[in-house]
């Protein structure tokens, strides 16, 4: 530790931090006392019910449409994004301009009063840049970049919204998603921001939402899933594509990992007018995600944030050696004994020993919450606000949290097991999205990493590969 204290600091800086750190963890490898002598042999459930422990040793694959709902879902407010936007312009010699406020784009009276209903009181980021090319005329196509929580919903659904003519009963707006889940949470938006657009109305295109060939369908905005959207166009005749002025693809990054989405949408996207405006979305910009989004919107403008630069400078790293599991639990206990803490967030590599640990926590008397892939998703976001909210001080999680939840108040990550692939390859990624969990918005954060002599070489690998 001390030795780390020297790398990461420096100097005359290094030999103070380390020798705090040597008093204050001098006492690892002892063993330490149960704190209230609390017995549970079960974890308890958020319904009240008990969990007995399974012996699996799977590991949590990300769901990224899981995923995606969980951020909406814990993403009640806007996000104000860190990242830098980049606008690139169809017409590179068009003014660029952004907006501060929402009456700068000058709509629709009761379309302003359902945003401020639903607590916007200006443009994210996002919305700024987005908003005066998504809502100008003619109509211009965009393919944009935002993670959860910055107002891309809202951006979109405000575009369907300002493009509808109430006094004319067909769709007129298709939205797609790849997920029943998603696709609701999407009309959700379009109900609250045109709740004083009484003359428009939603209709889901979703599993279970059957409707009989011929039926005459007069509401204006379709919400709904590609196959089912497919069936819709193409088998029943609900939907004429012609009719369309609106088409938003959001989720695209799910969207593509889901098998037959990508020719489901691209057959609709074939079948819409050339002046309907088109508008993509998605989380991720990996080269398959563009490929995609460049075959199905024509001349776009393009929003893309810069790839978000995670940095290690402000997260002090440590590793504890050890013998065995205990024995990384009674470190954990040590160092959590040792330090003032905020809030913790403890990964594991299988859910197995999440829950173990989860239960030795419980029986020492710490307020914990166990979060893995097995919960719904609204499990996962009702135990991610009780955290945020500092009902339980510590999160015991796999890899489902490794990305994209921000909590203030977390000081500590602590690795009990380390992020490895097949092959037993260090994670370097997932790595640095764990230890990520700390040292947000700028503050100075601690990570430890709990490890056993056979680990040692796989973090030695990840002190090489960030040169930290």
């Amino acid at each position: 530790i001390a030795a780390m204290a020297s790398l990461l600091w420096g100097g005359d800086a290094g030999a103070a931090e380390s020798e705090r750190l040597n008093s204050h963890f001098s006492n690892l490898s002892q063993p330490r006392k149960n704190l209230w002598g609390i017995k549970s042999t079960a974890v308890r459930n958020i319904d009240g019910s008990i969990n007995n422990i399974n012996e699996d040793d799977e590991e949590d694959v990300v769901d990224l449409a899981a995923n995606s709902l969980l951020n909406k879902l814990i993403h009640q407010s806007l996000v104000e994004s860190s990242h830098r936007v980049e606008v690139l312009q169809k017409d590179p010699s068009s003014p660029l301009y952004s907006v501060k406020t929402f009456e700068e784009l000058r709509l629709k009276e009761e379309l302003l009063k359902g945003i401020y209903a639903m607590g916007f009181n200006r443009p994210s980021k996002i919305q700024e840049m987005a908003l005066p090319m998504m809502l100008a005329h003619p109509p211009q196509n965009l393919i944009a970049q935002s993670q959860s929580g910055t107002g891309k919903t809202a951006a979109f659904v405000l575009a369907m919204l300002s493009r509808v003519n109430a006094l004319e009963l067909f769709p007129q707006c298709l939205c797609l998603a790849p997920t029943y889940e998603l696709a609701l949470q999407t009309g959700r938006v379009v109900e609250q921001m045109g709740k004083f657009c009484v003359d428009v109305q939603v209709m889901y295109a979703i599993r279970g939402n059957r409707i009989p060939r011929g039926t005459d369908i007069t509401k204006q905005i379709i919400i709904g899933t590609p196959g089912t959207v497919l069936d819709w166009c193409f088998k029943l005749k609900l939907i004429d594509l012609t009719k369309i002025r609106v088409f938003v693809l959001d989720e695209a990054d799910v969207m593509i990992d889901t098998q037959g989405f990508s020719d489901h949408s691209i057959r609709i996207q074939r079948a819409l007018p050339s002046e309907c405006q088109m508008l993509l979305f998605s989380a991720t910009f990996e080269d398959s995600v563009w490929h995609f989004a460049e075959r199905i919107i024509p001349d776009p403008n393009v929003i893309k944030l810069r790839k978000e630069e995670l940095t290690l400078n402000n997260i002090r790293q440590y590793y504890v050696l050890c013998e065995h599991r205990k024995d990384k639990y009674q470190a954990l206990c040590n160092i959590y004994g040792s330090i003032t803490i905020g809030q913790a967030i403890i990964f594991c590599q299988t859910r197995r020993n999440a829950k173990w640990l989860t239960v030795e926590m419980i029986q020492d008397g710490h307020q914990v919450s166990l979060l893995s892939g097995e919960l719904t998703v609204e499990q996962r976001a009702s135990i991610i606000q009780r955290f945020r909210d500092g009902k339980e001080k510590v999160l015991i999680t796999t890899n489902v949290c490794a990305r994209g939840i921000d909590v203030k108040q977390v000081t500590i990550v602590v690795n009990f097991d380390l992020p490895v692939k097949q092959g037993e390859e260090p994670d370097y990624e997932t790595y640095l999205h764990r230890i990520g969990r700390t040292g947000r918005f700028g503050k100075k954060g601690l990570a430890f990493n709990m490890i056993e002599v056979d680990e040692l070489p796989s973090l030695m690998k990840i002190q090489d590969h960030f040169s930290k």
